[in-house]
């Protein structure tokens, strides 16, 4: 029971650093609607929270596996909390371009050492880091529902407000910290197998391409909803919330799985189920578009706690480093992918740009195929 307690906070915790990846999309049809952005440009703004996120997150996990830094984690939801704040305020488009790099910068500092401690306190259970990795979805989800009626009140000019979360969730982090160092010292820590590298590197290029996959869909599902559906930013903001509400249920769903069925058997069917859902929220009209979404979001997200455990179990001698990579890189890697889906997107139409996210959903799903269980002994 002692257990439950840190990784409960925690998984708060990592809602509260989550908003913000989740925030970029919500921000996007605002941007577009007031600055008049193109495709291109919003898709740089995601870019610019990804790019220096992928960049500088393999440092801070090798920085973690060589030394606790747990004031690092309240230290880094600010930071992300105040880059978003600060979107808005700036009348430049490069002004919002560094505000969103900021932002991308306290998430990559985040969740290296926070995955290290959750990694300690739940005993390397990976259903105990699956409850962890879904605060990561909520926070996901709940982007669009904070974020959305924000801007519709008072326009961009209100970013400054969006940091709240970032303070509450620095608070409850330092409550998490203090509780976490109590159960970790208690744990006994066994001596770590070797390090699975190929393996390791075979799962960081599926997670690529669902990262590729679902930062593509966030980043323009909200307009590709108001094309489909009607009804502008708050159709918008609906396709965000299903698309992430979703995940998170997909997240517990592969807890559940993984227990009965084992990751990798999960793991592959839920790719399997995910390339005709997407190929279906692509090219299926009418009404279904929602409940299509849905279903994508869930076979999407199934995997994303196992490859966290997956990966951390490839590497038992870094876990700071499996855990910044699975959680941190190859989920904001996806936004270097998403200039060019815009670029597809201003010479055609969303629906030709979105369409390769098919073939990418289809590969990691045979790569799936080249993976194995780990030893856990």
């Amino acid at each position: 029971m002692l257990r439950l307690r840190p990784i409960g906070l925690m998984a708060i915790g990592h809602a509260c650093v989550d908003v913000y990846q989740g925030a970029v999309p919500a921000l996007v049809p605002f941007l577009v609607a007031e600055r008049g952005l193109g495709y291109v440009a919003v898709s740089g703004i995601t870019l610019a929270a990804t790019l220096l996120s992928s960049v500088v997150q393999p440092v801070f996990g090798v920085l973690t596996d060589r030394r606790p830094l747990a004031w690092l984690i309240p230290v880094a939801m600010t930071t992300a909390g105040l880059g978003i704040a600060l979107v808005g305020v700036g009348d430049t488009y490069l002004l919002s371009w560094l505000a969103a790099a900021l932002s991308g910068l306290g998430v990559a500092a985040y969740h290296p050492e926070a995955a290290r401690m959750a990694r300690a306190v739940s005993g390397g259970s990976h259903v105990g880091m699956s409850w962890f990795s879904v605060g990561g979805n909520v926070g996901f989800a709940l982007a669009p529902v904070l974020v959305t009626p924000v801007m519709a009140a008072g326009g961009l000019s209100l970013t400054p407000l969006l940091v709240v979360p970032a303070l509450v969730g620095a608070v409850i982090t330092r409550l998490a910290v203090r509780s976490a160092r109590l159960v970790a010292g208690g744990n006994r820590m066994q001596r770590p197998r070797s390090d699975d590298w190929p393996s390791f590197l075979r799962l960081s290029a599926i997670m690529v391409c669902r990262s590729i996959v679902f930062v593509g869909l966030g980043t323009f599902i909200a307009l590709y909803a108001g094309q489909r559906v009607g009804g502008g930013t708050t159709t918008g903001g609906v396709a965000l919330f299903v698309l992430f509400a979703a995940g998170a249920l997909g997240t517990l769903l592969g807890g559940r799985f993984a227990t009965r069925y084992g990751r990798v058997r999960t793991m592959r069917t839920s790719y399997a189920v995910a390339v005709p859902a997407i190929a279906a929220l692509v090219f299926v009209p009418g009404p279904a578009f929602f409940g299509i979404l849905a279903l994508t979001a869930i076979a999407m997200s199934i995997p994303f706690s196992l490859h966290v455990t997956l990966g951390q179990d490839f590497l038992p001698g870094r876990v700071g480093t499996a855990g910044g990579m699975t959680l941190g890189l190859a989920v904001s890697i996806g936004g270097v992918a998403t200039p060019v889906l815009g670029t597809i997107a201003e010479h055609t139409s969303l629906r030709v740009a979105l369409s390769p996210l098919i073939a990418l959903v289809l590969t990691g799903c045979l790569m799936g195929f080249a993976l194995n269980e780990p030893a856990t002994g």
